[in-house]
């Protein structure tokens, strides 16, 4: 366990502290001198945090993002993070048996389902969500490709290859040209119109958003990104019924799919109505535990959001009870 600890503290302080050759410079520390070296060295204390979740960040670089199954890309993420809690899992707790003068027994937790395994897990996944932007954009992604998600068309493949990179550099406006080309040469490329959608969107063109997003499903009324995007133009219209309506006919396809619940959670958020914001958040959070999606700590974050409304309500025993009825532990 000693070399263990060795590996990692030298392999931290090695680019911080240079050790003399010379025997007569050399220096022992007491055990209160070495507790204050790891207090000083280690006064931030997601360094190991940090560290894993760059690493499990790397590693969702590797995924094969062209993997049509939704659900085995999810898997590959999450095996990304599998990978770190164990390492940091160990180097927290042997840092903090070192920092201590109390019981130096360490227990490490290898088992998915328990408690502790799952407090890492979800300390490196709440990091990675925030900070990982191939996850973000991985996550985000369509590649459900079916029969008509492409053209046959050369001249329109041309012209949607080359507004992808803009659409993915987030230059929007520039990108918007190619893809109505695309659409224009053939008008059931489905990709082309869910791009246009997205491109529409994000610069606050939202009739012609909705009209791309409806033209994608016209097509394909199971397309995906359409059915979960349609929603959000309504809701940046201020049609929250119409959102709603639309959030419903996405789940008409996909009875399990968190994003639906997760959406009408928000809407309900911003109407002020708590307990149905908190219901919704409930289910998309136990489905995304399910599916060990990252979005996971996204409800989390809404949810803790709502205790503190519903707290300053004087609602406590209501959300606890919302919580209970879902099965979820309230920290």
């Amino acid at each position: 366990m000693q070399k263990i600890l060795l590996t990692i503290i030298v392999g931290i302080l090695l680019p911080t502290i240079s050790f003399s050759q010379d025997e007569k410079d050399k220096k022992v520390l007491t055990g209160d001198e070495a507790k204050a070296v790891l207090n000083q060295v280690f006064q931030d204390s997601t360094l190991f945090l940090r560290n894993a979740a760059h690493r499990a960040c790397d590693c969702i670089d590797s995924v094969d993002l062209a993997e049509k199954n939704k659900q085995k890309k999810i898997e590959g993420f999450s095996g990304c993070i599998d990978r770190e809690v164990e390492s940091y899992q160990l180097a927290t707790k042997l840092l903090n048996s070192m920092k201590s003068s109390g019981n130096k027994e360490i227990n490490l937790y290898v088992d998915k389902n328990s408690s502790d395994y799952k407090h890492y897990y979800y300390d490196i996944e709440r990091w990675v969500k925030d900070s990982c932007q191939s996850l973000n954009k991985a996550m985000g992604s369509n590649n459900e490709a079916k029969e008509k998600s492409f053209s046959k068309n050369p001249e329109a493949m041309n012209a949607y290859n080359a507004g992808v990179p803009l659409l993915d550099k987030e230059n929007y406006s520039a990108a918007i040209p190619f893809f109505e080309k695309a659409v224009s040469i053939d008008p059931e490329f489905v990709f082309a119109w869910d791009n246009l959608g997205v491109c529409y969107r994000h610069t606050e063109k939202y009739d012609k958003a909705e009209a791309a997003y409806k033209a994608s499903l016209k097509i394909d009324p199971t397309n995906r990104t359409s059915l979960q995007n349609l929603p959000l133009v309504y809701q940046a219209q201020k049609r929250d019924d119409d959102a709603i309506a639309a959030y419903n006919n996405f789940l008409s396809y996909y009875p399990d799919d968190p994003e639906v619940f997760y959406g009408v959670g928000l809407l309900y958020f911003n109407k002020d109505d708590m307990e149905n914001a908190l219901k919704n958040l409930c289910k998309a959070y136990n489905i995304y535990v399910e599916q060990k999606s990252a979005y996971r700590s996204d409800a989390e974050k809404v949810i803790n959001m709502i205790y503190s409304n519903m707290k300053k309500a004087g609602k406590e025993d209501v959300f606890n009870r919302i919580l209970k009825e879902n099965h979820i532990k309230s920290n």
